[in-house]
């Protein structure tokens, strides 16, 4: 943007710059999201008509107030809706913005474009965690909780707790160390897996559909155990986005502007880990959604952690829903892993990244 300079003829002046607006791919994926999750409920084994469903879910949603709408889906309809549809769609999303957020955060943190919510052992704890208890528990729920989710939550946070705890020792916050902290406890952790594995063979079917990630036995009570810890981990995430964007300058100039670029980066890792570890104790481990989904957004709205990590959450929760959706019709009536449609969009999508950055070179 140029402007005619006063009192002279011809002459122009550089006007400020024209920041790209954000609203119209806000609102994009906001009804994309929407859409997502009304196709997850709407498409199955026993197809729901369209206009009964959101009549269904009008009425839901009203009916504490003592409203009632008419034409609503009865019987074994309503129950598939209600029972396994919608928790089962409303955990997709909610793992998928999980994901996706925390590798944004990652990727912002260690200024890394290939950083992904499992880099610092949180997949290999979660892993470590969920087949401990498949191998050897002799409960499966410990009161409203399942053991499963239980023990891979805890294992992703002692993935996680374990990579800090080296990484700080070996030479503080610095993104390189902690990388390598993160490279060396999941070696470790992983060579615990197999070493479990192997020596529980019966089990291997159940632990390794675990670990391509499922969303098959959602219920409701899924959707409230993660709802309070995504919460809280995405908010945190969300309000660091502007302290990430004055550390992208450097933390000599950061810490000029007042931030503290150590406590920011523990902040920002553990908040991001934490919802992590949230999605996986209740999916399993769904590679790749924290890689693509940010690089689409930055494509969208530009590089500003300010608008990448609230659009990774929107992109991210409809991407996983439409993944979830292609996993339960592609095969039908089997289901395929979700993980493994994940992998089959991400692999190649990861494979054009490394295509164009060696172009560029």
């Amino acid at each position: 943007m140029t402007t005619t300079a006063p009192g002279t003829t011809g002459t122009t002046v550089p006007g400020p710059p024209r920041r790209r607006r954000a609203w119209p791919a806000v609102t994009g994926a906001a009804l994309a999201l929407v859409l997502a999750l009304l196709a997850g409920v709407w498409v199955g084994a026993l197809p729901l008509p369209p206009g009964a469903v959101v009549v269904t879910l009008l009425d839901r949603l009203l009916a504490p107030l003592g409203v009632s709408v008419p034409g609503a889906l009865e019987g074994t309809q309503a129950a598939v809706l209600m029972e396994l549809r919608l928790p089962r769609v409303l955990l997709a999303a909610l793992v998928g913005a999980g994901l996706a957020v925390s590798g944004a955060a990652y990727q912002g943190v260690f200024r890394n474009p290939l950083a992904d919510p499992y880099l610092l052992g949180a997949a290999a704890g979660a892993g470590l965690g969920a087949t401990v208890v498949i191998a050897w528990s002799p409960v499966q729920s410990v009161g409203p909780v399942g053991i499963v989710p239980l023990a891979a939550f805890l294992g992703a946070l002692l993935g996680v707790g374990c990579a800090i705890a080296l990484g700080s020792v070996a030479g503080g916050s610095h993104s390189p160390t902690l990388l390598l902290a993160g490279v060396a406890v999941a070696a470790f952790l992983a060579a615990a897996q197999t070493l479990v594995q192997q020596g529980n063979t019966e089990d291997l079917r159940e632990i390794y559909g675990w670990l391509l990630g499922q969303l098959g036995n959602s219920q409701w009570s899924d959707v409230l155990l993660v709802l309070p810890y995504l919460g809280v981990a995405c908010l945190v995430l969300l309000v660091c986005g502007r302290a990430l964007d004055v550390l992208a300058v450097g933390d000599d100039e950061a810490s000029s502007l007042g931030v503290h670029p150590a406590r920011l980066r523990l902040l920002v890792i553990l908040a991001a880990s934490l919802a992590t570890a949230t999605a996986v104790a209740v999916s399993g481990l769904i590679g790749f959604v924290g890689l693509v989904v940010p690089h689409i957004v930055r494509r969208l709205v530009g590089g500003a952690n300010t608008r990448v990590l609230p659009m990774s959450l929107l992109v991210g929760g409809a991407f996983l829903v439409l993944c979830d959706l292609v996993a339960r019709v592609l095969l039908a009536p089997a289901e395929l892993p979700i993980g493994v449609v994940t992998a089959f969009i991400g692999a190649p999508f990861f494979a054009g990244l490394l295509w164009v950055g060696a172009r560029r070179r």
